[in-house]
């Protein structure tokens, strides 16, 4: 498997002869503000640019959007992107906004989805704590994100985790799951007075302790003004736990193969 960090979550991933586009976000650098209500909000987003034509993100087989959040799907993916590909979402809503913006091939992720004979199975994540989710406002502006995980008799066992904190849920898909390969949403990206939405360092510490055979791939970095973990900061505390011989954070651009 490949697994090519293109922005933020953003990813190719080549898994068993198909590829698959990640949460395409595609705008130019700087085209939408900081999200309201987040850390360095002044910032706009995304900082940096794509390091790749636009056209080889989009010779894939399908794409997979773990939710509609804007720095996972966004105003240019929708209008870039050719309304008769294959897209795979989380659930109704998402299709439902999706069809809407004109897509025809949806596909909505569940306990048995495939394609081809690549199993593709949707897992359940937490976009927040659970003092963010008690505000009804705020909890329907987190909404739901799902993570994926890649199962072929040819390939490792990969885990996408999608958007996430660290709950029991989460560490009950590592056990069950078994996989080889991990991607991890790391920035640690911060919501006012309500702390993380996502993974930050010691969540890559935590899956470590449970499966330390796995590689860990920590992505969602370093592009969003509301993501306060770095690549740099990662690794150097991978190295400080003894662990960096099974972490890696690409660059924008850079590919991992397992």
């Amino acid at each position: 498997m490949d697994i090519m960090q293109i922005r933020n979550a953003t990813q190719l991933i080549a898994y068993a002869g198909k590829r698959f586009l990640i949460d395409p976000m595609l705008a130019a650098k700087d085209a939408y503000p900081g999200f309201a209500g987040s850390a360095r909000a002044h910032l706009r987003n995304p900082m940096v640019e794509l390091p790749v034509p636009i056209e080889r993100l989009l010779d894939v087989d399908a794409i997979i959007v773990t939710h509609t959040h804007p720095d996972h799907w966004d105003d240019a993916a929708a209008a870039l992107i050719p309304k008769s590909m294959l897209i795979y979402v989380q659930n109704a809503s998402d299709e439902a906004m999706l069809r809407a913006q004109g897509f025809t091939q949806l596909r909505q992720l569940s306990d048995t989805s495939r394609y081809g004979d690549i199993m593709l199975t949707k897992t359940h994540g937490q976009h927040g704590s659970d003092a963010a989710y008690a505000i009804p406002e705020l909890a329907q502006r987190l909404g739901e994100a799902c993570g994926v995980v890649f199962q072929h008799p040819d390939e490792k066992t990969l885990y996408l985790i999608g958007d996430s904190i660290w709950t029991k849920g989460i560490e009950e898909n590592l056990r069950q799951y078994q996989p080889d390969v991990l991607i991890m949403n790391t920035g640690w990206a911060h919501l006012l007075g309500f702390g993380p939405i996502i993974f930050g360092m010691e969540d890559v510490l935590k899956a470590h302790s449970l499966l330390p055979q796995a590689q860990i791939v920590a992505t969602h970095m370093e592009a969003l003004n509301h993501c306060l973990v770095t690549r740099s900061a990662l690794l150097d505390y991978a190295r400080d736990n003894q662990i960096e011989t099974v972490v890696s954070a690409p660059a924008d651009g850079d590919t991992v193969t397992y």
